[in-house]
């Protein structure tokens, strides 16, 4: 069976975005493939989180994904920093990194440009982060986002580097998880784009009913259609697709036939996907609520995603150390 790794930000609550877009695949996934999923904590660390709030986005996101039907007991979920095997073997492979690659990656040169104040180490090492996140369990596809297909071709780059160095074909060259006609872009309430955190144009699974309501009120619109049967302009178009992933054909039909008669009334259409949104949200947010407030739970998750998480991981990190030359006297 196939082994795919897929890394979770440890910040930021879960949309509808990213519900569609990734999570209701990984929940399929585990049940096909080897999964294993960590939250990316020492990744946060760049941004120099508090304490207290490093800890507590890491409970809200654990949270989330277990609400959303990621399973502990048939995929391994765990926490980053729980792994010490990870930032040794990111240790073993920043010796054979090299500045100029490094700092020629996009994602770096968008960081240097967007904060100039803090452009820090970790920063520039991410991609060798990320390939040991990859490596450590020589994971044969990683999902990833068009953001980060430079970084996973640099992972590949040190997976075969250090298999060229030291004549062995040990590492596994990690290919992009592709999730085709399955993969979900869910646009935003501002009109244009897809949903996103950065952009404040999402509605997120944890969100209260009354929060959904004045967010999806605020939505942009138009005028309303001039003639019959007319294109629906991207704003509208949005509104419309939000609908096909919540709301019955009924009622998509019904205020489709409205806007094609011009008769809609967007405000009666932002109601109706209000509250289909808040029917489909609410059994997550319950869930969500009653996981993050069960801390034995949460301290059984953790400690067992850490054990099975760390039986790959030492495997890995012991034979990559008797490859380099570090044996037993």
């Amino acid at each position: 069976m196939e082994t795919v790794l897929s890394g979770i930000r440890s910040t930021g609550n879960l949309h509808l975005g990213n519900y569609f877009g990734a999570v209701r695949n990984f929940v399929k996934m585990q049940h096909e493939y080897n999964c294993y999923f960590f939250i990316a904590d020492i990744h946060s660390l760049t941004t120099h989180p508090k304490p207290d709030n490093l800890h507590e986005n890491i409970k809200k996101v654990l949270s989330e994904y277990l609400a959303c039907g990621i399973d502990p007991d048939i995929a391994t979920i765990y926490i980053q920093s729980d792994v010490p095997e990870i930032p040794q073997l990111y240790l073993l492979l920043n010796m054979n990194a090299y500045i100029g690659e490094l700092e020629r990656t996009t994602t770096f040169k968008e960081k240097v440009r967007k904060q100039p104040e803090n452009v820090n180490a970790g920063l520039l090492t991410y991609p060798v982060l990320m390939c040991a996140d990859i490596i450590i369990h020589n994971a044969d596809k990683v999902p990833v986002g068009k953001d980060q297909e430079q970084n996973l071709e640099m992972a590949r780059k040190f997976a075969r580097r250090f298999n060229h160095i030291y004549g062995v074909e040990y590492f596994t060259l990690p290919e992009p998880f592709n999730f085709g006609s399955d993969l979900v872009k869910v646009p935003g309430l501002d009109g244009a784009g897809k949903m996103g955190k950065s952009e404040g144009n999402g509605i997120y699974l944890i969100d209260d009913p009354k929060v959904i309501r004045k967010k999806v009120m605020q939505a942009v619109t138009d005028a309303g259609p001039e003639k019959p049967n007319s294109i629906k302009p991207e704003p509208i178009q949005n509104l419309f697709y939000l609908m096909e992933l919540v709301s019955e054909e009924n009622t998509i039909r019904h205020f489709d036939d409205l806007y094609n008669n011009c008769t809609i009334r967007y405000g009666d259409l932002k109601k109706q996907l209000a509250e289909d949104i808040v029917k489909f949200t609410t059994p997550y947010r319950e869930r969500i609520l009653d996981i993050y407030n069960d801390d034995a739970y949460l301290r059984r998750v953790v400690s067992q995603g850490a054990e099975k998480a760390r039986q790959s991981a030492s495997k890995t990190l012991r034979e990559v150390r008797e490859i380099i030359g570090y044996r037993s006297f």
